[in-house]
């Protein structure tokens, strides 16, 4: 028989393979019903053709095409019916048994389904193989899918998002000091835009997300931070453009040098300008110098006049300085009216310090003589 071209199909339906429900295309019939076969003698049996539901279908695919059939037999006593499902292309599905008791005529509905999603016309038939061979008739069905209607085609305009750039910089790029809590370097990075946009950012300094924010950036906009550094390193900073773009700056990079803080000035006094004075009316001796002192202090001296002290006291510096200091006159006796040494000791919490410096011997006036003593004739 000759058979129209359809299209290939998958079908499930009582055992029926993928492979045989696809060539089913190739093997529907097109031509007219077949007559029923079967053989002579023995039990009766009798097969109505297939029944499709739908029978023509025209629709949206995929859809179930359900076959049924009536299959009649005379039993007597216990009775194996045996039958299986023909298909259109050749191929045939499994053989299902039945056990059937009692007398007389028994029928059996005998049902399938297959589902399908092109276009497809063809037939199933019964063929029943026990207790007697016997082939129903054809049932025929067809299968028309519907295509879904295309969609019109809007030509939607999205503008394209603004374009965005970034620099960054670091200011200074390298600091050497103390790495004392505080922002010791800057990082700053310019945005530019086309066109005035809002624009998400987030710097990352050496891996890490550091910062972020969001600003309305017109034409040109800056954004920064400060790094406190902690250790000696080297390093950079990047600014990312998150919205609404991706963009990524240049790396800034930048490099610490820690030092340890100077050690504290050592206040230090000293001692200069040592002067001395005798007074002959009286013979007595005066002096007074300058004491020094670099820094914030509590200074003593003590006045000695021929290794002997004769006066102390003490200053206090509320920073660098200096100020004078005094040796009141004190009456000379003894040796000391030849002359001697004047020595001025200052001393401070870290240092003393020691000057001298001579002074005159005084001049005695001559006797005055006796108008009654005796002369030397």
């Amino acid at each position: 028989m000759k058979f129209a071209g359809l299209a290939a199909r998958k079908a499930a339906a009582f055992g029926a393979s993928v492979a045989a429900l696809a060539a089913l295309s190739a093997g529907l019939v097109a031509g007219p019903a077949q007559a029923a076969t079967t053989t002579k003698g023995g039990p009766k049996v009798s097969a109505s053709a297939p029944k499709a539901t739908p029978g023509k279908y025209e629709g949206s695919c995929p859809v179930k095409v359900n076959f049924s059939a009536k299959i009649k037999v005379s039993v007597k006593g216990k009775t194996e019916l045996a039958y299986r499902w023909l298909h259109g292309d050749g191929s045939k599905s499994k053989v299902k048994v039945i056990k059937l008791t009692g007398k007389g005529t028994k029928t059996v509905t005998a049902k399938q389904s297959i589902t399908f999603k092109d276009d497809v016309k063809g037939w199933e038939a019964i063929q029943v193989l026990g207790p007697k061979k016997y082939t129903s008739k054809k049932g025929y069905f067809s299968v028309s899918c519907e295509k879904p209607a295309e969609e019109p085609k809007v030509d939607i305009h999205v503008p394209s998002a603004p374009s965005v750039s970034a620099r960054a910089w670091a200011s200074p790029d390298t600091y050497v000091g103390e790495c004392t809590p505080g922002n010791k370097i800057g990082f700053t990075g310019l945005i530019k835009v086309d066109r005035p946009s809002w624009v998400r950012y987030r710097w990352v300094l050496n891996g890490d997300v550091v910062d972020y924010g969001k600003v309305k950036v017109y034409r040109a906009s800056k954004v920064g931070f400060g790094l406190s550094p902690r250790d000696s390193h080297r390093g950079w900073a990047q600014l990312e453009v998150l919205r609404p773009d991706h963009v990524s700056s240049n790396r800034a990079y930048y490099k610490v040098w820690c030092k340890d803080p100077a050690p504290a000035p050592v206040t230090k006094v000293s001692v200069s300008n040592l002067v001395t004075a005798t007074n002959h009316d009286g013979c007595k001796v005066g002096a007074h110098a300058t004491v020094g002192a670099t820094g914030s202090a509590k200074v003593q001296w003590t006045w000695s006049v021929n290794g002997t002290s004769v006066a102390k006291g003490e200053t206090v510096f509320g920073g660098a300085g200096s100020q004078t200091v005094t040796l009141s006159e004190l009456p000379l006796t003894g040796d000391a009216v030849k002359g001697g040494n004047v020595t001025l000791t200052v001393t401070g919490p870290n240092n003393a310090e020691t000057i001298t410096q001579t002074y005159a011997a005084c001049n005695v006036p001559a006797p005055a003589s006796d108008p009654s003593a005796p002369t030397k004739a």
